[in-house]
């Protein structure tokens, strides 16, 4: 089914499952914050190097502050794995249009202390989001206002994080990976993971065994189907490609439909969106901003 922004944003409850063609979406835009600077403020948008602790380990991160006296709505932008695609084209069109947002990296991961764990990424997000509200003056940020945003193995983080933490206020999952299904894929999707996860020397204390067992360990604490209850009453919006050939669309139908046949679906307030473009929606990046952007300005007020 086909349809277009203007009836995807006025749906504010229940499941909206829709497979969305990423054309006309700029129609009646005064001003396009993906491809125009906003006007200058004071004091002015700018970028702030941090450190936080989580379980005793220092992680980095980098603030990307908007513009004016605030306080900003502020979303923690969560990377996937290992942390190639940044979606900071995203981070630097959200400050645009007035947010500021926090990119971090887990513990072990590029350089934080720490070993990398699967399970730390949510025990390192909550960790972030505490830094943003004990800085919340400092930081111009409204702390009724957060947003957890993540993309594939981020986007499980983000999903795992928003229900654990009940004052953040809308969750965005992009191709977010169930990795809770993971340990049951077929020989061959395993054993690709281990020859990856192998190379990955950005990891610290990581690597496909380690990576595997821990997936095998954890399957019921890392399914994102038991999640409905705790992310009941919030803005949830799932963006999934037509062409991911990572995370396949039929892993958001499959958690979608969970949600659905959960006792509490019908208080969900969830945006199941499949659109044009594969895992990191290349070809589609303008669209796919605008998309997001628009979202959260109409669910996250």
């Amino acid at each position: 089914m086909a349809t277009n922004l203007t009836m995807i944003n006025h749906v504010r409850c229940g499941f909206v499952l829709v497979a969305l063609a990423l054309t006309g979406c700029d129609a009646g835009r005064a001003v396009d914050p993906v491809f125009s600077d906003p006007p200058e403020r004071r004091p002015a948008a700018t970028n702030v190097e941090l450190t936080f602790t989580s379980s005793g380990a220092r992680l980095p991160g980098y603030l990307m502050m908007a513009g004016g006296a605030g306080p900003h709505p502020t979303a923690l932008l969560l990377h996937g794995y290992p942390g190639n695609e940044k979606n900071l084209d995203l981070a630097l069109t959200l400050r645009r249009v007035g947010w500021n947002v926090m990119f971090m990296h887990y513990r072990g991961a590029w350089g934080s202390e720490g070993a990398f764990r699967i399970a730390h990424m949510r025990e390192d997000a909550l960790a972030a989001l505490e830094h943003l509200r004990q800085n919340a003056e400092e930081f111009r940020v409204d702390s009724q206002r957060l947003a957890v945003i993540g993309h594939s193995m981020g986007g499980h983080a983000a999903l795992r994080t928003g229900a654990a933490d009940a004052n953040v206020q809308c969750v965005v999952g992009l191709a977010a990976a169930n990795l809770g299904r993971y340990a049951d894929r077929d020989a061959e999707t395993r054993a690709a993971f281990v020859r990856y996860s192998d190379a990955l020397f950005m990891l610290e204390d990581w690597d496909g065994e380690t990576g595997l067992r821990e997936l095998e360990q954890r399957q019921a604490e890392f399914d994102l189907r038991q999640l409905g209850p705790s992310l009941a009453g919030r803005p949830v919006l799932l963006l999934t490609g037509l062409k991911d050939g990572v995370v396949p669309v039929d892993v958001q139908r499959d958690l979608v439909a969970a949600w659905q046949a959960d006792a509490v679906g019908a208080s969900l307030d969830v945006t199941a969106l499949e659109v044009a473009g594969d895992h990191s929606f290349t070809g589609h990046r303008i669209a796919f901003q605008r998309l997001v952007v628009d979202w959260l300005s109409q669910n996250c007020l």
